[in-house]
């Protein structure tokens, strides 16, 4: 994976450099409620402003249908200068004479955010007039967005082609981690796959087996690799239909040496809900009227035992209902083994996906992992092995 970074650039005294953030954050009641995407975006900022730039903000928003106020950028351009301790103006259009006026006022050193890219339609569909739009406004591009990677817009992607090209900060991190935990990783690698469905992640599973030594399936996909196996899992959470496709997964495995984990004693209970009557059983003793909700201690000790012959763990996906108390203890508990096994050095542990980083914040382990991606539909992508048309343009810029 070859790109170039911030690192790379020339002078940039009284120059106008384009980032691409991601400040599509989540509001409440008109402001800001989460700026973790905000913080990651300070450190190729400052960077750039320092050395003398002007830098202009690029995100979208939502998803609005033309110029609409509730999706505006404001309240995060107000936000972002909190996180980065220094004043950031808005300009409330990205493009045209409202953009180009905006930009003239600005002073070396200055930042601004530009209003949601998303306002134009030009955006989503990648138009080669509204890219060389945008382009007018800067000398430089820098995209900083791993999370919106994945999509092949004008902001992500167009610029890289038309103006020079690099990686920030945020993006960089993200690329050097994910290249280690499964570009160029040390093996024996482990993944932890989990989550509700195997039909949402059947590429992932597909690709991982090829790609991983320790595959270790938990959550309510759990349920449909154990049924494909004829084991009745009760009223559990279970996609029957797939039984077809999971034994072709598990052959695939077998064919490429990876050894499948998956539970052999589970926490079961008759209703979806915290501190319900629960017991833990193994699973061929689930009755007819319980539903499967979290592994057992047995299962995530077996786990454990296996993870700590590896090198290397890609994470995606909580292992049981863990947003319902007790039914997070096997998350939490291998978990905090994997981030154990990380800051002593023995183990690179990357960690991506909404759901898998309030599972690892629940746990407290967040900041142990060697790497945790606030990217979510972007790390999916990674994980299934597809190319990721921002990262493509990019290293496209090198050649």
């Amino acid at each position: 994976m070859t790109f170039k970074t911030i690192d790379d650039m020339p002078d940039l005294a009284g120059k106008t450099v384009l980032v691409r953030a991601d400040l599509n954050v989540p509001m409440v009641h008109g402001a800001v409620g989460d700026a973790t995407r905000l913080a990651m975006a300070v450190p190729t900022i400052a960077a750039l402003a320092d050395r003398g730039a002007k830098v202009l903000v690029l995100s979208h928003f939502g998803r609005p249908a033309g110029f609409d106020l509730d999706e505006t950028l404001a309240p995060s351009a107000a936000a972002l200068a909190n996180v980065l301790g220094r004043p950031v103006r808005f300009i409330a259009d990205c493009i045209g004479p409202i953009a180009q006026a905006g930009v003239a006022a600005m002073a070396a050193g200055d930042v601004a955010v530009l209003e949601n890219t998303r306002f134009h339609a030009g955006e989503e569909a990648n138009d080669p007039a509204f890219v060389a739009a945008l382009a007018e406004l800067g000398d430089f591009y820098v995209n900083d967005a791993f999370s919106a990677a994945h999509r092949a817009h004008a902001s992500t992607e167009g610029l890289a082609h038309v103006l020079p090209a690099f990686a920030g900060r945020a993006m960089q991190a993200e690329l050097k981690a994910l290249d280690a935990a499964l570009g160029n990783p040390e093996h024996p690698v482990a993944a932890v796959v989990g989550g509700a469905k195997v039909s949402s992640k059947l590429d992932v599973l597909t690709h991982l087996v090829d790609k991983v030594d320790h595959l270790m399936i938990g959550g309510g996909m759990a349920n449909t690799f154990l049924a494909a196996r004829g084991i009745d899992v009760g009223k559990s959470l279970c996609e029957h239909d797939l039984a077809p496709t999971v034994l072709a997964i598990l052959a695939r495995a077998d064919a490429a040496g990876c050894t499948v984990h998956l539970p052999y004693d589970v926490v079961v209970a008759r209703e979806f809900a915290a501190h319900a009557p629960h017991r833990t059983c193994n699973v061929h003793e689930v009755a007819a009227d319980e539903m499967i909700l979290d592994l057992g201690e047995a299962a995530v000790e077996a786990l454990a035992d296996a993870l700590k012959t590896c090198r290397t763990l890609v994470w995606n996906g909580p292992l049981g209902a863990f947003e319902l108390p007790p039914f997070d203890a096997g998350t939490v508990s291998l978990a905090r083994i994997a981030a154990a096994l990380t800051t002593s050095g023995g183990l690179v542990s990357v960690a991506g996906g909404g759901d898998t980083v309030a599972a690892l914040n629940h746990a407290g382990v967040a900041d142990d992992f060697s790497y945790v991606s606030a990217a979510g539909g972007a790390f999916l992508e990674w994980m299934e092995g597809k190319p990721l048309p921002g990262v493509v343009a990019l290293e496209r810029g090198t050649a």
